[in-house]
């Protein structure tokens, strides 16, 4: 890692369908962040692109502004990159803390290419690159999208049947390029959340009703889809698919009073997006752990599981980081490894487990200490229990 700026970088792969409202989500995901009356006492978010920034705030100000949603994209697959850049602390802080800077991925997988086949030889291969640029990610978001829902109202399961079939035969035919060089791969997104777009068009549903929905009609294309990428990695023991689910919403649409075509944006009602960003930081850490006290995981996998785990729990619990870095330092696969490994896991556990007051009093303390690292991570857990809390997320217990 290098010692100025110190940084700590999540992946996020979203796919979905065209029309799902990847490019809306991610307009809004950065747009509100740039707003000069946007406040926040720890981090800022910049686009590490500017170019790039300046388009998603373009999008997000054409909504906010002129009620006016972004062109859709086809056929582009486009990587966002993200910086949370951690305001200074007290001297003492800013020296001790393990990573300066959190980076985040975004990924976004080009929704014809679920349902449309390659036109050439070269589409084919630049689909299965874009697979292998996305194998890096911690979390991968399956949006299903809530205007379709609405539209086969009844009969859902036929469009979460194609959908999901769609999402499983695109793997299936990237499967022999992904493991010609070394077979199953060690590392792929194993956290798979099912994301409900455009959950404004569904104002009286929660995250447990989204849930129920999608077991109850498509259970068994989930099992397949699970079974599908399982053959694809090593331990497909540690894979979550149809174990976490979001509620996720850009802003509010409307339609105007005078005009049948016409919307009102509200922009500042969004449902799921404030969570991004503690999900791919969090998220891996605690589902590691918990792989971890189920069943035995080896080595080369842990060490992709959550990467950064060490520094992450350093900066959740305030331990100094270079004791963390001699208790979790990689190591040399074998009994030492596993000893170490073992070792190393009620420390994990430890710092993805503190929550409740107890949580609220660590992000205080963090607070009024200037930690502004520490601090920020606690919130992210915080904003994870107030998406349980208030029903946007639910995530394997």
């Amino acid at each position: 890692m290098a010692k100025y700026p110190r940084i700590r970088e999540q992946h996020v792969a979203v796919f979905g369908e065209s029309g799902s409202g990847k490019t809306v989500l991610v307009s809004s995901f950065f747009g509100p962040t740039q707003e000069g009356s946007y406040k926040n006492d720890l981090w800022d978010l910049v686009a590490l692109q500017t170019g790039q920034g300046h388009r998603l705030y373009q999008n997000y100000l054409g909504m906010r502004d002129e009620a006016r949603t972004p062109l859709t994209t086809k056929f582009d697959s486009t990587t966002y990159e993200f910086s949370v850049k951690l305001k200074a602390g007290d001297g003492d802080e800013s020296k001790k803390r393990p990573f300066d800077e959190l980076r985040l991925a975004w990924h976004d997988y080009p929704g014809e290419w679920f349902t449309e086949d390659p036109s050439s030889e070269e589409e084919s291969s630049r689909r299965t690159e874009t697979w292998l640029n996305l194998l890096r990610s911690d979390v991968a978001l399956l949006l299903v999208d809530g205007q379709k829902l609405l539209d086969y109202q009844g009969e859902e399961e036929l469009y979460l049947k194609s959908l999901l079939n769609n999402f499983r035969l695109s793997i299936l035919r990237t499967k022999d390029a992904l493991l010609d060089a070394d077979g199953p791969l060690v590392e792929f997104p194993r956290i798979w959340i099912f994301a409900l777009s455009k959950s404004d068009l569904l104002p009286d549903w929660d995250v447990d009703v989204f849930r129920d929905l999608v077991i109850r009609k498509v259970a068994g294309e989930i099992d397949r889809l699970r079974s599908s990428i399982g053959e694809l990695i090593q331990t497909p023991e540690a894979l979550s698919i149809g174990e976490d689910f979001i509620l996720l919403s850009s802003a509010k649409f409307e339609l105007t009073a005078d005009a049948d075509d016409a919307v009102e944006i509200d922009v500042a009602k969004r449902v799921g997006l404030d969570l991004v960003l503690p999900i791919a930081s969090l998220l891996p850490l605690e589902r590691r752990v918990q792989w971890q006290e189920q069943f035995s995981v080896p080595w080369k996998v842990v060490d992709s599981l959550a990467d950064g785990a060490d520094v992450i729990a350093a900066a959740l619990t305030g331990a100094k980081y270079k004791t963390v870095e001699k208790i979790l330092g990689k190591v040399a696969m074998g009994n030492k490894g596993a000893a170490l490994v073992a070792s190393a896991l009620p420390y994990l556990a430890e710092a993805v487990r503190v929550a409740g007051p107890k949580l609220k009093e660590m992000n205080e303390q963090a607070r009024s200490r200037h930690e502004n690292l520490r601090a920020t991570l606690l919130q992210f857990k915080l904003d994870m229990e107030q998406g349980v809390a208030e029903k946007t997320l639910v995530t394997r217990k």
